[in-house]
């Protein structure tokens, strides 16, 4: 495994752990809030044999460069870092996975990479698409609209979005801010040691409010609870299909994003293999590795 500071077109500079022969079938790994690359550990230890693993921490994490404008981490910088670093490594296709917020930049860098899409220098780079508990955008609008339930779940975002919390995050880290708008409760499937250096990265209060600007940059509308409010065009409108071989894998005891997420899935992403994670919260990559090393391995046959 190699750990290793990447200068992407960009202009950002991205911290980015790979493993693998680089000959062998590129993926690159996207994780979540609020981790780090580390989240797919047990994905890159098993895969690392048949695959040129990639993956990054992404803009706002660990090392990388943390931009100051929140204007920086809107999906269309964060999608462009992916193709870079592809370009910057000399991968030309790869398969895109992705973890909660990891999951919704591989849903943006899978619909850009697609055939067909758009722009030439993406279109038909991305030949697959692994998203684990990261809504589809389309489903995820709607929901936060018309569920009570996701609504209510989501309100966390709103706080996240709040400013008047920054001083405090820059004074005392991420880890207070999220126990206290969270109620964070990390698991004992967790090792220790991940713990204590997530626990680290935490307190850096700077690399805090970075993270945090994911949320800010997100035109994704959170309605508060028993707002009226209509659907923003993009959730109202016809949304473009995902056509390649797609993989979802979901913990069905994700308190943050429940199940309605994946009904109806099948209507936008005509290719797609849902597989369900019974037993297992939000944080599906190092709470269940077995099941999610299993789901991956029967899809990238």
């Amino acid at each position: 495994m190699n750990i290793e500071q990447i200068s992407l077109s960009t202009g950002v500079t991205l911290d980015v752990m790979t493993a693998g022969n680089p000959a062998h079938p590129a993926l690159i790994l996207l994780h979540g809030f609020p981790e780090n690359n580390r989240t797919w550990r047990h994905q890159i230890a098993h895969l690392a044999d048949r695959f040129h693993c990639i993956a990054p921490n992404q803009r706002g994490y660990g090392r990388s460069s943390k931009p100051s404008d929140v204007s920086d981490y809107g999906a269309d910088k964060l999608t462009a870092d992916i193709f870079a670093l592809a370009d910057a490594l000399g991968v030309g296709r790869f398969t895109i996975v992705g973890h909660d917020w990891g999951g919704a930049i591989a849903w943006s860098v899978a619909l850009n990479g697609q055939p067909g899409a758009p722009d030439p220098a993406w279109a038909g780079r991305v030949t697959r698409a692994v998203i684990a508990n990261a809504p589809h955008p389309f489903i995820f609008q709607r929901l936060l609209i018309e569920d009570a339930g996701q609504r209510a779940a989501s309100q966390y975002i709103r706080a996240f979005r709040d400013t008047s919390h920054d001083d405090d995050i820059r004074a005392h880290g991420l880890g207070p801010f999220l126990s206290r708008v969270t109620r964070w409760q990390d698991t004992d499937r967790m090792e220790p040691d991940e713990r204590t250096a997530l626990l680290a990265d935490w307190a850096d209060g700077e690399r805090a409010i970075a993270m945090l600007n994911w949320y800010r940059a997100t035109p994704l509308h959170v309605p508060a609870t028993g707002e009226g409010v209509s659907l923003p065009p993009f959730a109202a409108d016809a949304f473009p299909k995902l056509m390649i071989p797609t993989l979802v894998i979901w913990a069905m005891d994700d308190k943050a994003l429940p199940p309605a997420n994946i009904d109806g899935i099948e209507t936008l992403v005509p290719n797609v293999t849902v597989e369900r994670v019974a037993g297992c919260g939000h944080f599906v990559t190092w709470e269940a590795p077995g099941a999610v090393n299993a789901a991956m391995d029967r899809f990238l046959v």
